[in-house]
């Protein structure tokens, strides 16, 4: 076997006449296409040209996938739409030049293979990946702002039904092996012990490629692609707005306008992106992307060995909790008073289960590992034990009482609070610093971040402790300060209870929450209220009114008085049937920019107010934290980013004119000096 070795390529010929191009992108744990990567790339294929080998199959020299997709930081580099089509159209001909080799191509994927991996699968002959669930093959460009531009556009649309190739592209997600296969996107899917030989063979049989199904070539005629362009564009616009997303809508056009026409749509693919990537959005989704990165680097996996997970209280939040874990592939034991309790959460998760597993062995062996637990004879077992009962200290510190002398050495001991102190929970344990503050998100599937809250007394290894289980479940950690509210709900609280003032005002709860959704908001605060529920809502709100000062709405505590809870009585600020709130469709609007000003500013003033009282350690954790905990507009890359975009002195003056207008709560903070 003949080998060569290049900066990130190696190169081998096996006995066969087949060359195995191995992508082992050096000092990084993560294979991506760089200018350099490709450039070496771009040589190799001069001399397999020249070389005339049997076959050519791509595999990755990385444990940990394929390939990544481009290198994302190039991109900030770009400094004019001609430049980014010059790198463009550079990878465009070199993943041309792998799609018409005379001998066949193969591209052997195990682990992850997106964005730029899956376009240069796609540009391969045949494609083979590993049957296992690490394996997950997709275009997510569009959560960077942009689509498909190495020719996958082109390539994709050509042999899977648009159905299944738009979907693909407009919603980012990631196939399982088993899925690409079933759509037609892989060859072949194969265990670890077989996969290289099935590659070898597809290389050497040359069985016939993946083509277009005939549903698939009636949806793409001309007169019907037209139409279900214009009804993707229609469902495209409840999620992604196209003046705050327009990649979605740009990929759209592109297929709708020029499929059928190679050459002009791959032109045209081209011309897309390089347009795309020179605006702010773009920008602002990479720097969400490398906060997603940071937060996930803020620890390792290695600080904690674990596998036992006991949660007390099973109500929403500890339930959830339970199944999540149980979910990631963890022991899970969890306790409450009374097994009606246990029964409700167990029920919950076998339909967390029913959604996120396909496989009925695999939803079998998740709820084996969820074990209701009434008397708590986990503790004694578990690695993390984590208390997510009601809002009560007295409670809560009974219960540190009772398992603190019965929890393994080493183990952690955390709570699930959202609104008391660690300080005051902490005060009758025998050792303080073990207590640290792991506070999930509602809904806990469905939100990524969770805060760890420390206190001065916390010990470095419990932090440390507490970050890798975050990593462990698939959840990104954020180190707060204790403080009232920690971060997220501190800053996200002022936005709500202004929403409510506006309401005493008498502005409609369809005017403020237009407002917040325009902004680029998923929901609006009204609404988010009803959801969070009132009565939790008011009691948050109280608190941090208490700690800071301030002064919480009346019309939210009349509410709560009156069992107007939200969406879980059926009646909060909006009326609800069938889960769903009613609207006005004709509500007086008012003045959007007024109103729209009024609820940002007050997040935006409590991200300075954090930032000066150093709730997290920098600006980028406060971005990071607020949109992967709120879904604040992430094409907006954060509140204080936005900010520095806006002009920070444009928007205190206007705070100032606003503090004239409706009282101190707008008076800039302090902390906004340090955000310039």
């Amino acid at each position: 076997m003949n080998e060569e070795v290049f900066i990130d390529w190696k190169t081998e010929t096996d006995d066969k006449g087949i060359v195995w191009l191995t992508l082992d992108k050096r000092d990084t744990a993560t294979n991506v296409l760089s200018i350099s990567v490709l450039d070496q790339l771009d040589f190799l294929l001069e001399q397999i040209i020249d070389d005339k080998p049997k076959a050519v199959i791509f595999q990755s020299g990385k444990s940990s996938g394929f390939i990544a997709g481009a290198d994302v930081k190039e991109f900030l580099e770009i400094s004019s739409t001609q430049e980014a089509l010059i790198m463009i159209k550079r990878g465009q001909k070199i993943f041309s030049r792998i799609e018409s080799l005379s001998c066949p191509t193969v591209a052997l994927i195990e682990g992850f293979c997106m964005g730029g991996g899956t376009e240069l699968a796609l540009a391969c002959d045949y494609r083979v990946a590993l049957d296992d669930s690490a394996t997950k093959i997709g275009l997510p460009e569009v959560k960077l702002g942009i689509h498909p531009a190495f020719g996958g556009a082109v390539r994709l649309t050509r042999i899977l039904s648009p159905l299944n190739s738009l979907d693909m592209m407009l919603t980012g997600r990631g196939l399982s092996a088993r899925q690409a296969k079933k759509i037609g996107l892989v060859d072949l899917v194969q265990p670890q012990r077989q996969i290289k030989r099935a590659a070898e063979q597809l290389a050497l049989t040359r069985p016939a490629k993946q083509s277009m199904p005939l549903l698939g070539k009636i949806l793409s005629l001309p007169g019907i692609r037209h139409l279900l362009t214009s009804y993707m564009k229609k469902q495209v616009a409840k999620k992604a707005p196209r003046q705050h997303y327009p990649a979605p809508y740009a990929l759209l056009d592109v297929w709708c306008n020029y499929y059928g026409n190679r050459k002009r749509m791959m032109e045209e693919e081209a011309n897309s992106v390089a347009r795309l990537v020179q605006g702010n959005t773009v920008r602002n989704l990479i720097r969400v992307f490398f906060l997603q990165t940071r937060l996930k680097s803020l620890g390792s996996k290695k600080s904690l060995a674990l596998r036992h997970i006991h949660i007390i209280g099973a109500g929403i939040m500890g339930g959830d909790i339970a199944a999540w874990c149980a979910l990631r592939g963890y022991q899970v034991t969890l306790q409450d008073r009374e097994p009606k309790y246990l029964s409700n959460a167990m029920k919950r998760a076998n339909k967390l289960f029913q959604k996120k597993l396909k496989l009925r062995h695999e939803r079998t062996a998740a709820l084996d590992r969820l074990i209701p637990d009434c008397k708590g004879y986990g503790v004694e077992h578990a690695d993390v034990v984590i208390e997510a009962i009601f809002e009560d200290k007295d409670a809560k510190q009974a219960i540190y009482k009772d398992i603190e002398p019965r929890m393994k050495p080493g183990a952690i001991l955390a709570t699930n609070t959202s609104s008391i102190p660690l300080e005051t929970l902490a005060k009758g344990l025998k050792d303080p610093k073990r207590l640290i503050g792991i506070h999930f998100f509602n809904p806990v599937a469905m939100m990524p971040l969770v805060e760890i809250v420390k206190t001065k007394k916390s010990s470095a290894e419990t932090i440390e402790q507490a970050i890798a289980f975050c990593l462990h479940i698939g959840k990104l950690p954020l180190p707060v300060k204790s403080a009232p509210g920690f971060l997220v709900n501190r800053i996200l609280m002022p936005y709500l209870v202004e929403a409510v003032s506006l309401y005493e005002e008498g502005v409609s709860a369809e005017a403020i929450d237009k407002a917040a959704v325009d902004f680029g908001m998923p929901m609006g605060p009204v609404e988010l209220a009803d959801t969070v529920g009132l009565d939790i809502c008011h009691s948050v709100a109280d608190n941090l009114a208490a700690a800071h000062g301030t002064t919480v709405p009346p019309m939210l505590g009349k509410y709560v008085a009156e069992g107007k809870l939200g969406k879980k009585s059926g009646r909060g600020f909006y009326q609800y049937k069938k889960g769903k709130p009613v609207k006005d469709n004709d509500a007086d609007l008012g003045d959007q920019k007024s109103i729209q000003n009024r609820l940002i500013f007050r997040m935006l003033n409590e991200s300075a107010a954090c930032i000066d009282e150093k709730i997290v350690d920098d600006k980028d954790l406060l971005d990071a934290g607020v949109i992967f905990a709120t879904g604040f507009a992430p094409f907006r890359g954060g509140p204080l980013n936005y900010s520095l975009q806006e002009g920070v002195d444009n928007i205190t003056e206007t705070m100032v004119q606003y503090e004239a207008a409706y009282g101190e709560r707008f008076s800039p903070v302090k902390g906004w000096k340090l955000i310039k």
